[in-house]
């Protein structure tokens, strides 16, 4: 009876968390079939330096991707680096890469009811748009993606950004036509 009264808490639980997958098409149909180009290096480097750092500190049910957006528009932060974050969150929402293949998926994972460390946070600001990874743990599981609303404070969040000069060029970091 007792195992039985675990396995259905376990399972009220755990149907917390929905998946749903969506295509994520270019913005040109053609950029998805394009092919390889030599124009385009393997590899490149962006020269740069800090400007200044900035230390953002998120209260109890601030949502973290709404927050970071406000902030970058409110510091007039136009490219940056996402240097670290740390905290915890009572609540979810990411999304991962869940193909080999163009035009890419992703795979929308959200659990609005379970709490979880903030490990860390990477990414860039990149023109003044955000585009932040985080990554979280819980006592069976660490796990992360892309930062989507719903991911919301628990005890407090910082993350620490670094402000890149002006004029550095970040337009390709994530344009993935650009190969």
């Amino acid at each position: 009876m007792r195992f039985a009264l675990v396995l259905a808490v376990a399972g009220a639980l755990a149907a917390q968390e929905t998946r749903r997958e969506t295509v994520n098409r270019s913005a040109r149909p053609e950029d998805d079939t394009k092919p390889m180009s030599a124009k385009v290096p393997d590899v490149y480097a962006i020269p740069t330096q800090f400007e200044r750092v900035v230390i953002l500190r998120f209260k109890f049910q601030t949502d973290l991707l709404a927050g970071l957006e406000k902030m970058v528009k409110q510091e007039n932060i136009r490219n940056a680096v996402i240097l670290s974050g740390f905290g915890s969150v009572r609540g979810y929402q990411v999304h991962q890469v869940s193909n080999r293949d163009f035009p890419s998926k992703n795979m929308f994972v959200k659990d609005p009811t379970a709490p979880a460390d903030i490990l860390g946070m990477s990414g860039y600001v990149e023109n003044g748009r955000v585009h932040p990874h985080i990554m979280l743990a819980n006592p069976d599981k660490a796990f992360g993606g892309h930062l989507e609303p719903g991911t919301t404070v628990f005890t407090f969040a910082v993350v620490t950004i670094g402000v890149v000069k002006d004029g550095t060029d970040l337009s390709h970091l994530d344009d993935k036509a650009y190969r």
